[in-house]
């Protein structure tokens, strides 16, 4: 592509990118035929339409795509970048002494809007910081949590404002063949036989006894896996377009804020994935295929962003 003119981005020219997007093929570090684990999740309250386990959705005969990290997972995977290293002097470094524990801003799971920020000195600081921001006045909130800003946030327990992501990642692999896995615990010695414990026929004693691993416990068809048949995508987006909808009090203010905010997205944006994601899930980028990142306009056009 021709040289970036990152002035114009900034601005409000309707010719100014919609976004930059990035797509890295990845595969398991056991070979492409490997079984890797996505996570689970929690059944829906009505459990007919999601049982629970993994986030499989089925788009046609003998095609599907399985959510292998999430959107909120890769944010919480990349956002603690920005506490380590040279990173660290980018962003601001709020710390809460929460007990005998330290946590980060960066390591909280709501950010600005997270419960333990909250309950701290910082929360008059955030609330008015929140509060400027549904008037339109993002510079307070980016002088204090700008990471609040690049991953988005919702402080949905007390003033309401929300910012949308400018940076999104997620991972899903497409056409994948769900495994499963049985297993057997079986105890170092006969506890009841030895006269170790009690022998019974109480159910809730049992349940204890199994608990406590003090009984042989199978486990059948359990979660497995997956084999997935087509590719494993790493898909990265960088939102110009919400970029540019962030406003300070005044034009100059605006264009240093979000010439700051860019900054840190792009840092993020260019982030490696993280491999391992999970026990049963690490995965590396497919050797076979190149990466690909785009600057997409307005009007459809895609350019090749190196």
């Amino acid at each position: 592509m021709s040289e970036v003119n990152i002035e114009a981005w900034l601005g409000d020219s309707v010719d100014a990118p919609a976004a930059i997007v990035s797509r890295e093929y990845l595969t398991p570090v056991e070979g492409k035929d490997g079984v890797f684990f996505p996570p689970t999740f929690a059944a829906a309250e009505n459990s007919k339409e999601f049982p629970g386990g993994y986030n499989i959705n089925e788009l046609g005969p003998g095609e599907n795509v399985c959510l292998v990290d999430t959107v909120g997972s890769q944010a919480n995977r990349i956002e603690p970048m920005f506490a380590t290293g040279e990173y660290a002097a980018l962003v601001p470094q709020l710390v809460v002494e929460a007990g005998t524990k330290k946590v980060s801003i960066l390591d909280a799971g709501h950010r600005a809007g997270d419960a333990i920020v909250r309950c701290s000195e910082l929360k008059e600081a955030l609330q008015k910081a929140f509060q400027a921001l549904k008037m339109g006045d993002a510079m307070p909130l980016a002088k204090l949590a700008p990471t609040s800003l690049v991953f988005g946030v919702w402080d949905s327990r007390d003033t309401q404002a929300k910012a949308p992501r400018l940076l999104a990642a997620t991972i899903r692999a497409f056409n994948v063949s769900k495994l499963t896995r049985s297993a057997q615990y079986n105890p170092a010695i006969e506890y009841v036989e030895e006269g170790l414990l009690e022998e019974t026929e109480d159910k809730n004693a049992l349940k204890a006894y199994s608990e406590r691993g003090f009984r042989h416990v199978p486990a059948s068809a359990t979660h497995g896996g997956v084999i997935a048949k087509g590719d494993i995508r790493r898909e990265v987006t960088l939102h110009v377009a919400a970029l540019r909808l962030l406003r300070a009090t005044t034009d100059d203010e605006t264009r240093k804020l979000r010439a700051y905010l860019l900054g840190l997205a792009l840092v993020a944006f260019t982030k490696p994935a993280v491999g391992y994601l999970r026990q049963g899930c690490n995965l590396v980028l497919d050797g076979e295929k190149r990466p690909e990142s785009k600057v997409v306009f307005p009007d459809g056009r895609r350019e090749d962003l190196l």
